[in-house]
This record gives C-alpha cells, sequence and structure tokens, in this order.
C-alpha cells in the first residue's frame, strides 16, 4: 500500500520549508547572545535589565507553547504555521529598528509568543506529513539536527553579523527568510483545515501557561539572585502549585489544553522524559565554553563562534546520516541510549580541560562526542514521541515536547551554573585570595570541570531512562490500549 506521504510529491519540498522555519526560531535563542554586549550600548542598557533580551524570549516562548500547540490543533497546523512565521518577521523587524531598551524587549517577546505557535505546527506538519517509516527517519533525522544543532550555528551566525554588519542584523536576518519560508508554505505545504466546533480551554490555558510562565521566570532569575531570593522561591513555588491545579484540571476539561492520554503510552513518556534529562545535561555546555573560549583561551567573537561548529557537525552527522539510517531496523531506545552514553563521554572529556588547553587535542574531541550523542538521541525521541498521536493532537503532543526541551534547558542552565559558581568558590577559598587573572581563570576552569562531571551524571541517568522505558515497537495511538 502506498503511504500518505509517499502520495505528495511535494513532500520532500515541505520538508525544507519546515527546516527553515524551525532552524529560524532555534537560532533566535542563541544568535543575540553574541551581540548583546554591542546592543548594550547602542541603547543605553542598564546591566541590570540586559539579561531581558534573553529573558522576554524564553518566558513567552516556553510559557505559550501549550496555547500555540493547541492553537494549530483548532484552526489548522498550516494556517497556525503562517501565523507564526508572519508574526516572527514583523517582531524580528521591530527589534532590529528598537530606539530603546523597552522596545527591544517587546518585540522579543513577541518573537517569543509567535515562535510559540510556530513550533508546534511545524513539529506536527512534519508528523502528519511523513507517515512511511523510511521517509519518516529521513525527515526526522533532519529535524533533529535542527533542533539540536540550531543553538549552536546561532552563536555562530551572531558573532558574524555583529562584527561584520551592526548587531540589529542579528533581528532583521530572519525577515528575508520568513518571508521565503512564508511563499514556500502556500505552494508546498498541504494540510486538512482545523477541528469546527472546537473550543479553547481557557482555565487550561490560563493555568498551564501562567505555570510555565512562573518556572521559567524562577529559573532565569535564580542566576542573577540567587535560589534563597523571594523573586525565585516565590515564582517556583507558584508555578509548581499553578501545574499541579493544571493536571487536575485536565482531567476534567472536556477540551484539554493537553491531552493526557498522550502519556499513557510508556514509551511515548519515556521520550519526553529522556528529551528532558538531555537539555538538562546539554545546554551548560553552551554557557560555559562561551565563557571558558572568550575569557580564559581569548578567542574573539566570531571565533567563539566557529568554536562550537563541531556540536552541531556532530549533531548533523548523528541525526541524519546514523540515527535515520539506524531507526527502520533498529529499536530507537538502542539509539536514545547509546547517545547518551557518547554525549556523557564527551563531557568528561571536557571536564579534564585546564587554563592551557588547546582546542584540536583537548576541546574538540569531547565537542564531538557530544554533538554525535545528542544527533543520536534527538532524531529518535522526536520521532518516538510524536508517532501513533491521533490527529486531533499532534499540535499538543508537539507543543509538549517542545516545551519540555524548553524548561530543561532554562532548569539545566541555571543548575548547571549554579553548580559551577558554587565549585569556582569554593577552589578560590582553598587556594587562597584570587589576586591574579590566572588564578581567576583556575577558579573558573574549575567550576566548570565540576559542572561538566554533573552534566556526565545527567546524560547518564538519561541513558538508563530510555533503556527502560522506550519499548522496540512504536508508541501505540494516544488513549488506546498499548500495543505489546
Amino acid at each position: 500500500m502506498t503511504s500518505a506521504s509517499a502520495a505528495d510529491p511535494k513532500r520532500w519540498w515541505a520538508l525544507a520549508v519546515i527546516a527553515v522555519a524551525q532552524l529560524m526560531v532555534i537560532l533566535d535563542g542563541t544568535i543575540v547572545n553574541i551581540a548583546l554586549p554591542s546592543a548594550q550600548r547602542a541603547l543605553g542598557m542598564p546591566d541590570a535589565d540586559r539579561q531581558w533580551v534573553i529573558t522576554a524570549y524564553t518566558l513567552a516562548f516556553g510559557g505559550l507553547l501549550l496555547l500555540g500547540g493547541r492553537i494549530a490543533d483548532l484552526v489548522g497546523r498550516k494556517r497556525a504555521f503562517v501565523i507564526g512565521l508572519a508574526g516572527f518577521a514583523v517582531a524580528s523587524a521591530l527589534g532590529g529598528a528598537a530606539a530603546g531598551p523597552g522596545t527591544l524587549f517587546a518585540a522579543r517577546a513577541l518573537q517569543g509568543a509567535f515562535a510559540a505557535v510556530l513550533a508546534p505546527s511545524a513539529l506536527s506538519l512534519l508528523t502528519t506529513t511523513f507517515t512511511d517509516p523510511r521517509e519518516r527517519a529521513k525527515a526526522f533525522g533532519v529535524y533533529g539536527a535542527l533542533a539540536g544543532g540550531g543553538s549552536g550555528a546561532g552563536l555562530l551566525v551572531g558573532g558574524l553579523l555583529t562584527e561584520y554588519l551592526d548587531w540589529r542584523w542579528c533581528l532583521y536576518v530572519n525577515v528575508p527568510v520568513a518571508l521565503a519560508a512564508l511563499i514556500g508554505a502556500q505552494v508546498f505545504l498541504r494540510d486538512r483545515s482545523g477541528r469546527p466546533g472546537g473550543h479553547l480551554d481557557v482555565p487550561g490555558v490560563l493555568l498551564g501557561s501562567g505555570g510555565l510562565v512562573a518556572l521559567v521566570y524562577g529559573f532565569s532569575e535564580a542566576g542573577p539572585r540567587g535560589w534563597t531570593s523571594p523573586w525565585v522561591a516565590a515564582p517556583l513555588m507558584a508555578g509548581v502549585l499553578l501545574l499541579a491545579a493544571f493536571v487536575w484540571w485536565q482531567h476534567r476539561a472536556a477540551g484539554p489544553l493537553l491531552p493526557l492520554r498522550i502519556f499513557r503510552d510508556r514509551s511515548r513518556a519515556g521520550a519526553f522524559a529522556t528529551m528532558g534529562l538531555a537539555t538538562i545535561g546539554m545546554f551548560g555546555v553552551f554557557l560555559f565554553l562561551t565563557y571558558y573560549f572568550q575569557a580564559v583561551l581569548g578567542y574573539p567573537p566570531v571565533r567563539t563562534g566557529l568554536a562550537f561548529m563541531p556540536v552541531s557537525v556532530g549533531i548533523v552527522i548523528g541525526a541524519t546520516q546514523i540515527a535515520a539510517r539506524l531507526l527502520p531496523r533498529t529499536a530507537p531506545h538502542t539509539l536514545m541510549a547509546s547517545g547518551m552514553v557518547l554525549a556523557a563521554a564527551g563531557m568528561v572529556l571536557l571536564s579534564r580541560l585546564t587554563v592551557h588547553a588547546q582546542y584540536v587535542p583537548h576541546v574538540l574531541p569531547g565537542l564531538l562526542l557530544v554533538g554525535l550523542g545528542m544527533g543520536l538521541t534527538f532524531m529518535p525521541v522526536y520521532a518516538t514521541a510524536t508517532v501513533g498521536v491521533p490527529t486531533q493532537d499532534t499540535g499538543a503532543a508537539s507543543a509538549a515536547l517542545t516545551t519540555v526541551q524548553q524548561i530543561g534547558a532554562s532548569l539545566g542552565t541555571v543548575l548547571l551554573n549554579t553548580i559551577a559558581t558554587i565549585a569556582a568558590g569554593r577552589h578560590s577559598r582553598a587556594h587562597g585570595p584570587a589576586d591574579s587573572g590566572t588564578a581567576l581563570a583556575e577558579a573558573m576552569v574549575h567550576g566548570f570541570s565540576v559542572a561538566y562531571w554533573c552534566s556526565a551524571g545527567v546524560l547518564l541517568l538519561a541513558a538508563l531512562v530510555a533503556a527502560l522505558t522506550v519499548r522496540r515497537g512504536k508508541p501505540s495511538q494516544a488513549g488506546s490500549k498499548p500495543s505489546a
């Protein structure tokens, strides 16, 4: 029997459109990082407020993902995709033209809000477009490579645009990319209309989005304020309470924002858990190595961005050339667990870095292992978490997976940064006052080393979770009896 995806001759062009849009969303999570000092000087931004250039995006993106996924289910995935693209382009133009910090913060929040509509619709379009197992593996290999490698590419693109053009182009660059994707969406994307008569779960929106916003905000403030600050403890507590109420309400709601039947299958739940642990263990790498390259090794912005590229290359190879080829005939838990073990080995290598390390013999092997491991993991996670979900729930399932990834990244960055800071302080006290630049660098690198060991432990836990929970067969239809 010919698969549904095989009947559509434009499906690979549709993949290209979806990939471009997804890459744009992922890039914008990191593309402004290297441009931030230039933007701060140009707009007269106080040091205390500069983090909002990053936080405004992550708050809106992470907090509104569940709403964005349900919108895709209700109005149709293609329509939601187009709305997300158009809104993202407008918000990017507004941010690039910002005359003051407030306008830039508002534009970044708008980018995050429209990204929360765009990302789930992109993943659910991919899920419904490719149904043949072999083609599905290839498509998700591309998607997994972009999802995992886009952050590293964002650092490089941000460095190039900032150094050779202007920081504003880190935002303006999205406009022509989004317009090209909009044209491609009209020509190549196919999707049925939304659910007639469907309604939005307003209490679920308020509880779920409110809880996620509170959690992301609490995690983002923990770094500069400390865990004992009321500005951290209160949002985290509120987030936990709101999400507990959200789960309770989803059991009662007639048309829930996030149908909990999605998580009844053990393999799908295991894929979600693996994704969360993987992102917790991975995202500290970008933060620590950015400081290591620039503050310890003295790299300029563009060289810093280039130094991250082996991670992206490793993810692309692991996802498209290894996992995509093996998944049709290999159990997904084997790929996930193997990938996490490889990534953990890379973290162990990075933990051995010193202030006198050289890039090729000391840094590069660890980056390649981390990249390959993440590529091997992300691709089967995306495929396993979304296969078998009923059509009316694909937007919600896609949003939930992206939410897990976003929350894991926020939590991992804060936790690992806290661990590194504490370890660096203890090293300084144990070795006397850090009066010289070398002593400060040694304390910093020691803190990073401790954090890398913690990352390795989290990634090994992810390997164990994948091995024990994800079964050989594909997940069952959500809400139906799980397959044997």
